[in-house]
């Protein structure tokens, strides 16, 4: 595996983190006035909308890649975690909620190990194991909210998912992809949301609509960024995200930080900071040997 694909696939899944962190910011928006499953029957037919003339500009051997059992089962998982964030998002603060969601590159590498037959290396556990602790420093007993549990099943949900993209197709397109986890979350997604649906106002509709756009980037980038490296190597990256969010929470929704939330967050992030030097590092020593 060459460096500067890894490098490539961890930029990715920050960038993904970044859309995703604007995302969770319409959710806020939100502020739970659409029913959560009704707002997911919505974003993903919104989604159907805007992937479907995409999906059928595909060759025609290439579109029912991806209509099969993995995907299915990755659809049923992105449903759940869908759900789950909302309320998560809507009840904590954007820095607590993704604090947990966090907890997802954490359960990718024992999933990987188990299901992929990866075997990271002991740094990678080390800084793993360090980044979960800043999770607990974050959620401490105090800041402690039932919404957090709810925020678990989120994290495990996008862990289990991002594991599966490993076991689609190589010749899968990402369109492909995206059309087929769309169209299989919706079944799901209209029976959980007609026991509780509710008419809604044309404002619901617009960040519905952003967060769909949001959403849709972010999963295009991570099924890329997973393709590129083993989950293992780059799910550290997923923690960018949670900066991005705890500066939004500080600048639209007044969500301060404690020093102790502070302390957790870098715990967290700061792990990924060594592998960006260390990389740097080398390219200057091979720099300094072939000049020498």
């Amino acid at each position: 595996m060459r460096i500067q694909t890894v490098t490539q696939a961890i930029l990715l899944l920050v960038l993904a983190n970044f859309l995703a962190s604007l995302s969770d910011v319409s959710l806020k928006v939100l502020n739970g006035e659409v029913p959560t499953f009704q707002y997911v029957f919505i974003r993903q037919m919104m989604s159907l909308l805007i992937i479907g003339p995409l999906w059928l500009k595909l060759p025609k051997q290439q579109r029912m890649l991806g209509c099969g059992k993995v995907n299915f089962w990755r659809a049923q998982f992105i449903l759940i975690g869908s759900g789950c964030a909302m309320v998560a998002i809507t009840h904590l603060t954007l820095a607590t909620a993704n604090a947990m969601f966090y907890v997802a590159p954490l359960l990718m590498l024992p999933l990987s190990m188990l299901f992929l037959k990866e075997r990271p290396a002991t740094k990678k556990v080390l800084a793993t194991a360090i980044g979960f602790i800043g999770v607990l420093v974050v959620l401490r007993p105090e800041h402690f909210h039932w919404a957090a549990i709810i925020a678990l099943g989120s994290a495990l949900a996008m862990a289990v998912g991002n594991i599966l993209i490993k076991r689609l197709p190589p010749a899968q397109s990402v369109i492909s992809t995206l059309f087929w986890t769309t169209v299989l979350t919706i079944p799901g997604a209209l029976l959980l949301a007609l026991p509780s649906w509710a008419s809604i106002q044309w404002h619901h509709l617009f960040w519905i609509a952003a967060i769909n756009i949001f959403v849709l980037n972010y999963h295009a980038l991570v099924v890329i960024a997973y393709k590129k490296a083993p989950a293992s190597q780059i799910a550290l990256a997923e923690y960018s995200g949670l900066v991005f969010v705890t500066l939004f929470g500080i600048l639209w929704f007044d969500e301060i930080p404690d020093a102790l939330t502070v302390m957790g967050i870098a715990m967290i992030v700061v792990p990924l900071m060594p592998i960006r030097w260390r990389r740097q590092s080398s390219k200057v020593a091979v720099a300094s040997d072939v000049a020498g």
